[in-house]
């Protein structure tokens, strides 16, 4: 009986520190997206768009 309540309390206790830390990666992550500086956040902004894209390939003969 003992040893169920040891490892209920264990399991617990690795529940709440897996938690703690979700939560302290997702307050970092959100606090430095709003601490962001205008410049880089526009610099993101237009990552996708930055690099040219090559033009998609266009065939007129479907059997070839």
């Amino acid at each position: 009986m003992f040893r169920r309540l040891i490892f209920d309390d264990s399991a617990t206790l690795f529940t709440l520190v897996a938690f703690i830390t979700a939560v302290s990666i997702f307050a970092s992550i959100s606090w430095r997206a709003l601490r962001m500086k205008r410049a880089q956040l526009a610099h993101f902004e237009n990552l996708p768009f930055t690099t040219p894209t090559p033009p998609a390939r266009h065939d007129t003969d479907p059997t070839a």
